[in-house]
C-alpha cells in the first residue's frame, strides 16, 4: 500500500470544486519516465567543461537547470543549454537544433513502449500511477471536468492519451505546445482560459503535478494543489520520490501523494467524499 497522504499543515479541503486538471508525464504517464536522464545526457554530451569543474559539478549544473524549468514547453530548456554553451565558450547553436537533437533520442525510447502497450506485450496500467483510472473514474462521477494541461507537445499528448486508454474522460480537454517552437503556450494561461469560460473563481480548480510549474502557477491563482511525487525509477512502487516531494512542498503543494492508489484519502482531502454528480 502507498504511503499515508501528506497534507499542508492547516490544509482544508475546497468546497466549490468544479475543473480538475492534469500534467501528463510522470502525473498521469509514465510513457516518458526517464525522460529527464535522456535530456541531462544530452545537456552533458554538449556543455564545455569550465577550468576546474569537474564531471559532478557539471552534472548538477545541467540537472538544476533542467528541472527548473520542468513544466514549461521544452525549447525553454533547449534555450537555456544553448546559452548555458555560449557562456561557457562553446559554439553558438539555435534552440530549436537541440530541441531537434532531443527530440530523436526521446522518441525512440517513447515509440519503444507505445508499440509494447499497441502490441498487447505491456499493459497500458504498466505505464501509469497505480490507481489512475479508478481515481479519473472518481472524479468524473463527482462531477468533475477533467483537463490534461501538458508540457509536451498537444500532437504527442493526445496519442499517448489514446494509447493508454483514457481519452473518454478528457475528450478534447488536451491541451499542450502547438509544435517544437511554441513559446506562446503556458499551463497557467490555458487554466486561466478554463475558469473563464466557466465564470468560476480559481478554487473552483485542483491541479495534479508533478512539476513545479503548474503546482506554482495552481496556489498563485487560487487552486488547490495536489503534488504527484511518483516514483519513476521502479513503476509502480508506490514510494514517493523524495526529491520532487520537497520540491513541490517548497512551491507550496496542499497534498502530496506518491499515486492514485489511495483513492479514499485523496477524494477526502479534495471534500468529494459522498459528493453526488
Amino acid at each position: 500500500m502507498s504511503p499515508v497522504i501528506q497534507s499542508r499543515p492547516g490544509y482544508r479541503p475546497p468546497s466549490r470544486l468544479r475543473h480538475a486538471v492534469f500534467d501528463w508525464d510522470g502525473t498521469l504517464s509514465f510513457i516518458r519516465a526517464g525522460w529527464g536522464e535522456v535530456m541531462l545526457e544530452l545537456f552533458l554530451s554538449h556543455l564545455p567543461a569550465l577550468p576546474g569543474e569537474d564531471a559532478a559539478k557539471l552534472r548538477h549544473q545541467a540537472h538544476d537547470d533542467i528541472w527548473r524549468l520542468n513544466g514549461k514547453p521544452t525549447i525553454h530548456q533547449m534555450q537555456c543549454l544553448a546559452e548555458r554553451v555560449v557562456e561557457r565558450g562553446g559554439e553558438r547553436r539555435p534552440a530549436v537544433a537541440y530541441q531537434s537533437e532531443y527530440a530523436t533520442r526521446l522518441r525512440r525510447m517513447v515509440d519503444a513502449r507505445i508499440e509494447e502497450v499497441r502490441s498487447g506485450s505491456r499493459s497500458a496500467a504498466a505505464y501509469q500511477p497505480p490507481g489512475t483510472v479508478a481515481c479519473l473514474e472518481a472524479l468524473s462521477a463527482a462531477g468533475l471536468i477533467l483537463h490534461v494541461v501538458s508540457g509536451t507537445e498537444a500532437r504527442h499528448v493526445n496519442a499517448e492519451v489514446e494509447v493508454l486508454g483514457v481519452s473518454r474522460f478528457f475528450g478534447p480537454r488536451v491541451h499542450g505546445p502547438s509544435g517544437p517552437e511554441d513559446r506562446s503556450y503556458s499551463k497557467r494561461g490555458v487554466m486561466d482560459a478554463i475558469l473563464a469560460s466557466d465564470g468560476a473563481a480559481g478554487d473552483a480548480l485542483v491541479v495534479f503535478g508533478d512539476g513545479h510549474v503548474e503546482i506554482e502557477e495552481a496556489k498563485a491563482m487560487g487552486a488547490t494543489a495536489v503534488a504527484v511525487a511518483t516514483d519513476e525509477e521502479v513503476f509502480g512502487s508506490g514510494r514517493i520520490d523524495e526529491a520532487k516531494r520537497q520540491r513541490l512542498w517548497g512551491v507550496g503543494a496542499d497534498m502530496v501523494v506518491p499515486d492514485y492508489a489511495r483513492l479514499d484519502e485523496i477524494l477526502g482531502g479534495l471534500g468529494l467524499v459522498n459528493r453526488e454528480a
